[in-house]
């Protein structure tokens, strides 16, 4: 683990979403999304922390108290800036290096994590994706930057889009040094987020194969998609 650089994943989350409220609270055996994100994350060779940024507002005191129950750090800030809300907690928790992560995302890889946070340090780059464009599943998507990088966006940003997704700022604007990671295998069609109740039905399949493991990587997953293909039909409309 590096001892001058302090690394940490932020995860937004919050409850209101207008497709699928409360999906980040919802169980998959047994477990909420946002334990089994918490737990995935646990395993990072590399990670220092692991911060939950939510939105300071009333609707959100389900998720507070829920966050607070279970002992997890969290960050409370703005609503609708998003940006602005990570830049105050990686502030706060004096963050050199932050990874991105939505609270959508139960199958987020800890070998896929530590090993873009790897190429990261080596590669001397403001901010190192692998979405950009996509070719892993969809729910596997990851945002490593610096904090330099996160201040220098938040000071300069101007669309309500930009404040509101964070990154899309840093990747458009050519000040700033990008890399994006892909698989050998173009699998961004493979829909493993949670944003409908139907990806709900999928993800609950994907994670009863595994009898109560949390750990299994990304890969044992798609091994499981080509055996079980019935497994994923649920969301194949959306």
């Amino acid at each position: 683990m590096e001892k001058n650089l302090n690394i940490t994943a932020i995860i937004q989350a919050r409850t209101s979403s207008t497709r699928f409220p409360n999906k980040v609270l919802k169980k998959i055996n047994k477990k909420t999304v946002l334990e089994i994100i918490y737990l995935r994350l646990k395993k990072s060779k590399l990670l220092n922390d692991i911060i939950f940024a939510i939105p300071n507002n009333k609707r959100e005191k389900k998720l507070r108290d829920f966050l607070k129950t279970k002992n997890y750090k969290f960050f409370a800030g703005s609503t609708d800036n998003v940006l602005d809300r990570y830049y105050k907690c990686a502030k706060k928790y004096k963050s050199n290096i932050i990874i991105r992560v939505t609270g959508d995302c139960p199958l987020i890889d800890v070998k896929l994590v530590d090993d873009l946070i790897t190429r990261f340090k080596k590669s001397k780059v403001d901010i190192l994706t692998n979405h950009n464009p996509p070719t892993y599943p969809d729910g596997l998507d990851v945002s490593v930057f610096n904090f330099k990088s996160l201040f220098s966006a938040w000071k300069n940003v101007k669309t309500n889009f930009d404040k509101e997704h964070v990154v899309p700022f840093l990747l458009k604007n050519s000040k700033y040094k990008k890399i994006n990671i892909t698989h050998d295998e173009d699998l961004n069609l493979e829909r493993w987020t949670l944003d409908e109740p139907e990806d709900l039905v999928v993800l609950n399949n994907i994670f009863a194969r595994f009898k109560g493991n949390f750990n299994f990587s990304w890969l044992d997953v798609l091994k499981n998609r080509k055996k079980f293909p019935e497994d994923f039909m649920a969301n194949k409309n959306i």
